[in-house]
């Protein structure tokens, strides 16, 4: 299937101001993009790409104060399968795991380890399976937090979301994070798109979504603890240890955010074919 993603956001800046971005499509994926539109930008102002030191890619502006509208759009291949689900993939024990998937275990800014560690071991302790304990995991992450826009807050932890059984999609995605890493199994952050691809369309306005990665088997495995189903058509933006990582804008300067558009809808097989005129 070919999927249309992109987004259209608008920002008020109060000053000249430096902007780092995280909304570019990740590099695993860059190979199934038939074609993007270059960045947009309603001020003409240099706009240098980088890889950060999680593999993701950023790009740097300086704006002019008063408003900037950035815009992308593309089209990208998508195989139409399910994220994939092995029962069979065990955690490693600490000592085996390879040293890059180590930092992964740790506590960071929104998944605090060492408050949850107790409850965890006493939930899940008596789970037997690394796939097991992690979809036993995402079981209750879902059946505990209540998804809610209006009472979202960009500083809740995952420890805060335990207590307050509320949340939106990053929430959801801490606290998994952090039980799974309680339970000795490595998880990290996901962001990116997830359109409404074989289920039920969502009310909710279309957003960015976050997800995380488990390291079963020896690999890196896809996990949901919001939607809690296997889901077509992610397309991952970035990977880190939690949202602190992977913010899709960072603003050294204060800014108001008054537009956020974000686009991800299965294109019809005869219009995928006409809007491949994309700039590549």
């Amino acid at each position: 299937m070919q999927i249309r993603y992109g987004f259209h956001i608008e920002l008020t800046l109060d000053q000249p101001t430096t902007l780092v971005t995280l909304m570019d499509i990740h590099p695993s994926r860059r190979a199934d993009v038939i074609g993007e539109t270059p960045l947009q930008s309603s001020q003409h102002v240099p706009i240098e790409t980088f890889i950060d030191g999680y593999g993701n890619v950023s790009r740097r502006l300086t704006a002019d104060a008063g408003a900037l509208a950035l815009t992308l759009e593309g089209i990208v291949r998508d195989s139409g399968r399910h994220d994939d689900v092995d029962e069979s993939a065990d955690a490693l024990p600490p000592s085996e795991l390879p040293a890059d998937v180590l930092p992964f275990l740790m506590g960071s800014r929104y998944c605090e380890n060492d408050l949850l560690s107790n409850f965890a071991w006493a939930q899940f302790g008596h789970i037997v399976g690394g796939w097991a304990r992690v979809q036993a995991i995402c079981d209750f992450v879902h059946d505990r937090l209540r998804f809610s826009y209006a009472e979202a807050r960009e500083t809740r932890t995952a420890a805060q979301a335990m207590e307050e059984r509320t949340g939106v999609c990053r929430d959801f995605t801490h606290l998994a994070i952090a039980l799974c890493r309680c339970m000795n199994i490595p998880a990290r952050f996901c962001n990116g798109y997830l359109g409404d691809i074989g289920v039920p369309p969502d009310p909710a306005p279309m957003d960015f979504n976050a997800w995380f990665e488990a390291h079963l088997g020896g690999r890196w495995r896809t996990f949901d603890a919001r939607h809690n189903q296997p889901r077509i058509g992610r397309i991952l933006i970035s990977r880190g240890r939690d949202a602190a990582d992977v913010a899709m804008i960072t603003s050294f300067g204060r800014h108001q955010l008054p537009v956020f558009t974000v686009i991800t809808e299965e294109l019809p097989e005869r219009e995928a074919s006409e809007k491949v005129t994309l700039a590549a």
